[in-house]
């Protein structure tokens, strides 16, 4: 009889154990629901040329990779380029984070009519490293600012490579709107080299408007000076560009843009589409 008891409060002891340690686990994993559904959606820095004023968080890891193609005619000779660019971000503090981007694998066609001939290159594109640091949020008419310095590395291959290192530094300066509108203004500044090796600063200047339709979808149009230069100096590449990107979850992003160009120097049109995820 005593055997029976001992084993009936053993029992009875195992499972209010079993009960408290199933509450527990069910508190913490409503606590972290409730965590990841409070947490702000991922913030990225594309498919539009004005980067975002925020960083990725303190130990947060971001990839944003996409393909993108281009068409180009210049005095009737005629180029298409088919790449993967992609962007890892990843942050060092709340303010901080470190970046790396790569063109990826990029395969370009030209195509002379009046010569007949036909050419195809293909390689790895050139890496930039880079720092951004989140220094003031948007508060009333006051706008939310970032500043970003990069340098590009004259590395992959030789078609798609720049000369030497390039650093750049530009500031993101961000206002949210009436009507969930928002504007975006990137100026900055790149010192850049020539194919002929001349050292020279260009300029950088872009703005952004973005309209929020609800809270997966958003869309956008801008203009984008993306290096601003004398004919000396290799001139201006200046587009217009539309886009959308919408939200699969908190953590992930799909998106597509649209450009022209604006003058000669610029690629007639370009196209890309872009998957970003946060980890």
């Amino acid at each position: 009889m005593n055997n029976f008891k001992i084993s009936t409060r053993l029992i009875i002891l195992n499972r209010d154990r079993a009960a408290r340690a199933m509450i527990a686990a069910l508190t913490i994993l409503s606590a972290m629901a409730a965590a990841h559904a409070q947490q702000e959606p991922i913030s990225t820095d594309r498919p539009d040329f004005v980067e975002s004023s925020k960083t990725v968080g303190k130990g947060r890891f971001q990839i944003e990779t996409s393909v993108a193609y281009e068409r180009d005619s210049n005095a009737g000779a005629r180029a298409t380029t088919l790449a993967t660019p992609t962007l890892l971000r990843y942050g060092i503090a709340p303010a901080w984070e470190l970046r790396l981007e790569n063109g990826g694998y990029t395969r370009q066609k030209t195509h002379d009519p009046a010569t007949s001939t036909s050419a195809t290159e293909r390689g790895v594109a050139e890496t930039s490293i880079g720092l951004k640091w989140h220094t003031h949020d948007g508060e009333g008419a006051a706008p939310a600012i970032a500043w970003l310095l990069h340098v590009d590395l004259a590395t992959g291959a030789r078609a798609f490579r720049g000369k030497g290192m390039r650093p750049s530094l530009r500031t993101v300066f961000e206002w949210e709107l009436p009507q969930d509108f928002s504007l975006g203004v990137m100026p900055g500044v790149i010192y850049d080299t020539t194919d002929s090796n001349r050292r020279h600063l260009a300029g950088i200047l872009a703005a952004v408007v973005g309209k929020a339709w609800n809270e997966r979808f958003r869309t956008f149009v801008e203009i984008a000076g993306q290096r601003i230069a004398s004919s000396r100096n290799g001139g201006s590449t200046v587009t217009y560009d539309i886009g959308a990107a919408y939200l699969l979850s908190n953590d992930v992003q799909i998106d597509s843009a649209f450009s022209w160009g604006a003058n000669k120097n610029t690629p007639d049109f370009a196209w890309t589409v872009g998957l970003s995820v946060r980890f």
